[in-house]
């Protein structure tokens, strides 16, 4: 590293903060890592060890005709070490890529501790920090960094995030359960299967069970997409039917038959002793969840290594106050990363802190920033947290409805999609075969 560069600071190492800062030593810049663990652990973490999954195992789909495979295999292409680090933890989850939590953590920790361009510094940050920098602190931050970053902005946003239950292996009767995934597309998951009065016994018993209090709002807001289970239960009796307990493309091969509806359960390590229940994120109190997912055939004896929890988060309204790399309009080498500035999900969050840590390196290298374009999905991501329009920022997984769509598209969507998938990894190849990333357009604004 050249000695008149400073030194970044990258507070926080979850997958935003890890890939920021692998991505910035890589290109010879040095980096100081700071995580408050070992000696402060929020109340959703448990491991020593960075990038730890609190909710689910799960990185979602690895098909390129899915927004969440496309973004993960454009940063495949860019040298991500989340994704590295994954497939090398990985366990079977159909079209799915899923880790071992543990191993993951375990690995992504090792790399950069032992990076050269890498010091590891632990303790809690209390302030943000002069630039160059990265703050990934996650959507748990809370105390005075809280409070830095909300004075900072001006204000402060939040809704709440809940978690899955994990239960143990050989605490399952397997007599009821069965293997196989829909569309029989391999035998990665469990099944428990209900019949009509099995389904609506249960749900029945879920939408009168008592949930855990919150105590900062009467009626939090929910991102969508880590709805409690037993709030969607109560949208509608055929709602959980026709959501995480469809049966569609699933036979008992024993009846010969599709269940009324089934129960998935996902491997949560490669010794598959440990198990999550697919789309069961929960604020039932302990004792209901026991309960009441007792009720589910094969899970009457589960044993709960770790309960289902509903966590608040915090996400910045970043539309006008950070750049499509995340940088701070109103400080330039001051950046912000993760499900903080409004991208949802563990892949958004590891895309978003590559695309700050290429951003702020070429800038520290004397070069230009590179323009990913709304026909990437790491660009649409971007464009989507630093120029939504509308009047009400929420946080947003990647998907096909951001990425800039195609003239004289096919009407089939899956060709459409396939079509999109293949323009944007043409551009992210022609990018990434660049020395330093060099020559391409430079965005100012949102277009």
């Amino acid at each position: 590293m050249s000695k008149n560069k400073p030194k970044v600071s990258v507070i926080g190492a979850g997958l935003a903060g890890c890939e920021a800062a692998y991505q910035l030593a890589e290109r010879g810049i040095a980096v100081s890592l700071y995580e408050m663990k070992p000696e402060k652990f929020s109340p959703a973490h448990k491991l020593n060890g960075f990038c730890e999954l609190v909710c689910s195992n799960s990185l979602r789909s690895d098909r390129l005709q899915n927004g969440a495979g496309l973004l993960k295999e454009e940063m495949r292409r860019l040298g991500s070490i989340v994704m590295q680090c994954a497939e090398e933890s990985r366990v079977p989850a159909g079209g799915a890529l899923a880790v071992d939590r543990d191993i993951f953590s375990e690995l992504v920790t090792k790399r950069l501790s032992e990076h050269e361009n890498i010091t590891i510094e632990h303790g809690e940050v209390t302030s943000i920090p002069d630039a160059p920098a990265i703050v990934a602190t996650g959507p748990l931050t809370d105390g005075a960094m809280l409070e830095a970053i909300e004075a900072f902005f001006g204000e402060g946003l939040h809704f709440y995030d809940a978690v899955a239950p994990v239960i143990s292996a050989e605490s399952l009767d397997m007599s009821k359960i069965f293997e196989g995934s829909r569309y029989e597309r391999g035998n990665d998951y469990l099944n428990c299967p209900m019949d009509e009065e099995e389904y609506f016994t249960f749900i029945n018993n879920i939408i009168t069970a008592e949930t855990a209090p919150l105590h900062e709002f009467e009626t939090p807001r929910v991102f969508e997409g880590c709805m409690p289970v037993e709030v969607m239960a109560k949208r509608g009796p055929m709602t959980l039917a026709y959501g995480p307990l469809k049966p569609v493309g699933i036979v008992d091969p024993r009846t010969g038959k599709r269940p009324y509806a089934v129960v998935q359960l996902r491997k949560e390590n490669n010794e598959a002793t440990l198990y999550n229940i697919v789309g069961f994120q929960t604020n039932l109190k302990f004792g209901e969840q026991k309960r009441v997912f007792g009720m589910i055939p094969g899970l009457e004896n589960a044993e709960f290594v770790r309960y289902g929890v509903m966590h608040r988060n915090t996400f910045i309204n970043s539309p006008g106050k950070l750049t499509p790399w995340f940088e701070c309009i109103a400080k330039p080498g001051l950046y912000f990363a993760g499900q903080m500035t409004g991208v949802e999900g563990y892949i958004e969050s590891a895309a978003s802190g590559m695309l700050a840590g290429i951003d702020l390196a070429l800038k520290l290298n004397g070069e230009q920033s590179v323009d990913f374009g709304s026909k990437t999905a790491i660009g649409a991501l971007g464009r989507y947290v630093s120029c939504y329009n509308g009047s009400d920022f929420q946080p947003m997984n990647i998907s096909f409805g951001i990425i800039e769509g195609l003239s004289n598209a096919p009407r089939n969507k899956q060709e459409r999609y396939t079509l999109i998938a293949e323009r944007s990894l043409g551009i992210i190849d022609s990018i990434a075969e660049r020395t330093g990333l060099n020559g391409a357009k430079t965005a100012t604004e949102c277009e």
